[in-house]
């Protein structure tokens, strides 16, 4: 199969998604003796811009798992603004330690609507946004070698006479939104928190609102004054920790993550079967 590039395409508002999809991205540069461009799609600005792909472009796709989903406010603008045009995709997930859930399902399918043709898919695990007690020290040389494994085997599909078989886009189930729960097990409701900010640490530096995935903190005032996914961009951007949640049950909701997910979770990784005539070409 012949290619000119590779783009790796992510969102990644704390950096852990983006570190993963270039990672990626160069390992199969790597191997496939191509140049990789990236586009970033973490800012509210660069989420408007029209993305056209074609044939000849292996576009690996990255995005963090919220709720073992893609998140919700995310959705409506990759379904908007991609087109595929027969470009070979692979979609990648990284979870926080809990569950990739049917994120890379609903990414897969995502996809393939759009005109892409993915050819694996992937989650791996990092560090909870929520928490460096979830997922320490995530990915970890063990998880490096998973995604070098990864890519070694997408080249070798991708280094064929032909297209390699395409991810069908009705496998895996995606299911609903997980339902985040408190210590107790009851669900959490965080849906209206918001991050506070300590004025006696502020220094109005706008880190936080530079951060915002959603453009929601204000420049002038850093409070946050529309949508919030939770993301912790401006808790983890800010450099002399003024940022932060008080909600009671969105610290509780992290509480039991830490009570419950410290153990290590598994990567998962996906490859149509390739059929007896295509092996060994």
């Amino acid at each position: 199969m012949k290619l000119q590039r590779i783009t790796a395409l992510y969102f990644s508002p704390t950096g852990g998604t983006g570190r993963i999809a270039h990672f990626l991205a160069q390992e199969l540069a790597r191997r496939l003796a191509l140049e990789v461009r990236s586009i970033d799609l973490t800012g509210p600005e660069a989420r408007k811009e029209d993305r056209r792909f074609h044939a000849e472009e292996l576009v690996l796709a990255a995005v963090p798992v919220y709720a073992g989903r893609i998140p919700n406010k995310l959705l409506p603008d990759l379904e908007r603004a991609l087109a595929g045009g027969g470009a070979p995709a692979i979609p990648v997930c990284v979870f926080g330690n809990r569950s990739p859930g049917g994120a890379v399902w609903e990414l897969n399918r995502l996809l393939a609507c759009g005109g892409f043709r993915p050819i694996g898919a992937a989650a791996f695990a990092c560090r909870h946004a929520f928490s460096d007690r979830v997922g320490t020290g995530r990915p970890d040389e063990a998880d490096w070698e998973q995604m070098r494994e990864f890519s070694a085997q997408a080249a070798d599909r991708l280094s064929g006479d032909g297209p390699p078989p395409p991810l069908d886009p009705e496998q895996g189930e995606v299911g609903p939104y997980y339902v985040p729960l408190r210590q107790d097990g009851s669900p959490a409701q965080f849906l209206k928190a918001r991050p506070l900010t300590d004025r006696a640490l502020c220094t109005q530096c706008g880190a936080c609102a530079g951060a915002c995935p959603m453009g929601s903190i204000d420049a002038q005032t850093m409070e946050a004054a529309g949508i919030c996914i939770k993301c912790q961009a401006c808790v983890r951007r800010c450099p002399t920790g003024a940022k932060y949640f008080a909600d009671r049950d969105f610290l509780s909701h992290v509480a039991m993550l830490e009570q419950n997910y410290q153990g290590r979770a598994e990567n998962v990784t996906y490859f149509p079967q390739i059929s007896p005539s295509r092996i060994g070409r």
